[in-house]
């Protein structure tokens, strides 16, 4: 009776091992554990047989002669209790495993981040991961944080953006998007609402069972692409989140690497986070078309010569080149906490090689890349020229990574180069020296990426 109470005391110490270990190390203790209880089932069976035999077998073995038959004693039923207790221990490890296991298991989750700056190529580097179907995946979640608390930039306040900045992120990536209510304008009622900003952009936000029925009267700001949805269902798009396996999420306002450290060191969570630069000439001549009013003075300037160019404007522009590099050193220089999990990658190698890089980026995260990723690569990166819009993620990319060389001034790519040099020259971007050689296709301003930019 000793042995029948300590063996499922074990095996519950076992069970609790097994799912805290890889899907390899379950699969080993599972074929022992089956070895080790086989081997059990088939000494309790002989034994058992033994004793089921009756006693003028027994006898005629043993060439004595047969006494009357004894009742069942209690030994007979405690083996066959343990028996039957051994089958069931072996049922549930099976079942166990399975669920530990799985067919085609991706392995542990994991959390990845997509960390850059506007007009850098993330949203299309952002569908890399969008359209991997086991990834939960989020367009600029922060937007929302941005619109309704503000900042002025600089000191104190920064920091402070950054700090609610890191803690929404904390809670987006383990699956809390009710952390978003209290952002959204106008604010969600029953967990309801039609502002989610670029849903159409997130695959997960618009597939069954998110992608509820469309409401009339119900005006979606930011609607699905592909089908008709009613208004984002909060509590629906939060359990899609925890079935995925993993989860992914783009970001253009998170500057400042070292304050994802508690990110990092979450137990919780597995990040890697990927940085995403572009040559800052291209991002501003970029900018210039995409958010027009607010490079009037830029464009001015570049053309006419009329206004001057405020040098607060300057400033500001070299803020974001410094805090882009300063974060990018941090990366490169793997403190023990980023080690592994810190991945820098340029626009420019992603569009001359989008296959290649995002198989690197893949293999970075842990994920497998799939075919539906590989796919979409192909079909949004050999568009027509003239199909590209300046939201777009389809794109010719091999042609359209160098078009801002030819529509800049070159009396503004001299203030970025002056403004960014550090930078340009951490990230490997050449400076041109006259309008000829910043026109020049046959001349690269792009030199050879680093082996070291890839951890």
């Amino acid at each position: 009776m000793e042995i029948r109470r300590a063996l499922p005391q074990d095996f519950r110490e076992l069970l609790h091992c097994l799912k805290m270990r890889s899907k390899y190390a379950v699969l080993l203790v599972f074929v022992i554990g089956l070895v080790i209880i086989e081997k059990e089932n088939n000494f309790i069976s002989r034994v058992s047989d033994k004793l089921k035999q009756s006693p003028q077998a027994l006898a005629e073995a043993n060439g004595t002669e047969a006494s009357p038959a004894p009742a069942e004693n209690g030994s007979l039923a405690s083996l066959r209790e343990l028996d039957a207790t051994f089958s069931q221990l072996r049922s549930h490890l099976h079942n166990i495993t399975l669920q530990l296991v799985g067919e085609g298991d991706p392995g542990p989750r994991r959390h990845v981040l997509l960390m850059a700056t506007t007009r850098t190529g993330s949203s299309f580097v952002g569908e890399f991961f969008n359209q991997q179907g086991s990834i939960f995946y989020l367009f600029e979640p922060l937007w929302h944080i941005e619109r309704t608390v503000t900042f002025e930039p600089g000191g104190a306040n920064a920091v402070g953006s950054a700090l609610v900045y890191r803690d929404v992120l904390k809670q987006l990536l383990l699956c809390d998007l009710y952390i978003l209510e209290s952002f959204i304008s106008p604010a969600p009622e029953d967990h309801l609402t039609p502002s989610m900003f670029r849903r159409g952009s997130s695959r997960s936000l618009c597939e069954e069972p998110v992608c509820t029925p469309s409401t009339k009267k119900v005006f979606e700001k930011y609607h699905c692409k592909n089908r008709r949805c009613g208004p984002l269902n909060i509590t629906l798009a939060a359990e899609a989140c925890r079935r995925k396996q993993h989860v992914a999420l783009k970001t253009v306002r998170i500057r400042q690497l070292e304050f994802l450290q508690p990110l990092v060191e979450d137990p919780r969570l597995d990040v890697r986070i990927i940085q995403l630069v572009r040559d800052p000439r291209a991002v501003l001549a970029s900018r210039i078309v995409a958010f027009s009013g607010k490079y009037e003075t830029w464009k001015k300037w570049a053309s006419e010569g009329e206004a001057p160019l405020h040098e607060e404007e300057v400033q500001r522009l070299r803020g974001n080149c410094e805090s882009i590099r300063l974060s990018a050193e941090l990366g490169l220089r793997r403190p023990g906490w980023l080690r592994g999990r810190y991945m820098l990658v340029r626009y420019e190698d992603v569009a001359r090689a989008p296959l290649q890089k995002a198989q690197e980026m893949y293999r970075f995260a842990g994920l497998p890349l799939t075919p539906q990723v590989e796919e979409w690569i192909g079909k949004n990166t050999q568009a027509p020229r003239d199909g590209s819009g300046v939201y777009s993620t389809r794109k010719n990319s091999s042609e359209q990574f160098e078009k801002w060389r030819f529509s800049i001034p070159f009396k503004l790519a001299q203030v970025v180069q002056d403004a960014c040099a550090p930078a340009m020259r951490l990230f490997g971007y050449k400076l041109a020296s006259s309008p000829a050689a910043l026109a020049n296709r046959s001349f690269s301003l792009l030199e050879e990426a680093q082996p070291s930019w890839v951890t």
